[in-house]
């Protein structure tokens, strides 16, 4: 990732493009309203009539994953105590915009990291995240959606790519974090890990832009291109990231036990994705994101 060309999006929706899509194949949507609410790496989101939540694509890379959306999230969703956009409007391609894009219903809530969260507020969200990764995580999710679902998409759990990475965007984050020594003996445990089992349906891409909270509940678990079967380790990086000690406790008492490789698979990518949403916050003059993001990396590095 050199520079903030890495961020540009393929193809970018503003509103007179997604008023055209919506209006084109769901009139009479938008009746009322229509607000950016958010552009990720992934997806440009709009809310539409305080409703709904209408995500396009924002480069052609992520259209599989869009599709894998569209086909697992409406047979996931009553499986999880935690909502996901579970798409409810489904639109085609068109000469306007190449790419499939859908809504769901809206769900309430920012992003952990803009919710400028007290201590106690976020160890008050280890447990029903716990909850809700433990059911992601069970044989019945698995044996429900699993079939549907390619192994690890983009190699998270694959740690002799994963660990170059992470030093590399650990050293492009420098100027941001320093890592203190300690970090490059987690990475060499990580390097001599055995491949690892895709047990588990997993988000594949979960990090604190990826939750949702309103009144510190959690509200929703969104962007889910990268859903697939992996070591469940993929999506437990935020029980380093984002909790300290004593809420990882908690954490660890909700959800259950954990093998060791999984957990250092976990902290592996919590030094990479908050790496990465460092450099992206201060690039996109994003504050909450680079100031989560970097102390998600001091927490990851703290036992």
């Amino acid at each position: 990732m050199r520079g903030v060309r890495e961020w540009t999006a393929d193809v970018r929706v503003d509103e007179a493009l997604a008023r055209r899509l919506i209006a084109g194949q769901f009139a009479p949507l938008p009746e009322r309203s229509l607000r950016l609410v958010a552009e990720g790496w992934d997806y440009t989101v709009y809310d539409v009539d305080g409703r709904w939540a209408f995500r396009f694509p924002r480069r052609e890379v992520a259209v599989p994953g869009v599709e894998r959306e569209l086909a697992v999230l409406p047979r996931l969703a009553p499986l999880l105590p935690v909502a996901v956009p579970a798409a409810t409007h489904v639109g085609r391609p068109t000469d306007g915009f190449p790419w499939p894009f859908f809504g769901a219903p809206f769900l309430p809530g920012v992003e952990a990291g803009d919710a400028a969260l007290t201590d106690g507020a976020r160890t008050a969200l280890a447990v029903p995240l716990a909850r809700a990764l433990r059911a992601l995580h069970s044989s019945e999710v698995l044996a429900a959606v699993g079939p549907l679902l390619p192994v690890d998409v983009v190699g998270r759990a694959d740690m002799a790519v994963r660990v170059p990475r992470t030093r590399d965007a650990l050293a492009a984050a420098a100027d941001l974090w320093e890592a203190p020594s300690g970090v490059q003996a987690i990475l060499e445990e990580a390097v001599a890990l055995p491949p690892a089992e895709p047990a588990a349906v997993c988000h594949g891409d979960l990090h604190f832009r990826q939750l949702l909270v309103d009144g510190g509940r959690l509200t929703g678990l969104i962007d889910w291109v990268d859903v697939c079967r992996a070591d469940p380790g993929i999506d437990l990086q935020l029980l380093w990231s984002f909790f300290d000690p004593p809420a990882r406790a908690a954490f660890l008492r909700e959800y259950g036990a954990v093998r060791r490789a999984s957990l250092v698979r976990a902290r592996v990518l919590a030094f990479f994705l908050n790496a990465v949403l460092a450099r992206y916050g201060r690039d996109e003059n994003l504050g909450a994101v680079q100031a989560e993001a970097a102390a998600g990396l001091a927490r990851a590095a703290t036992e």
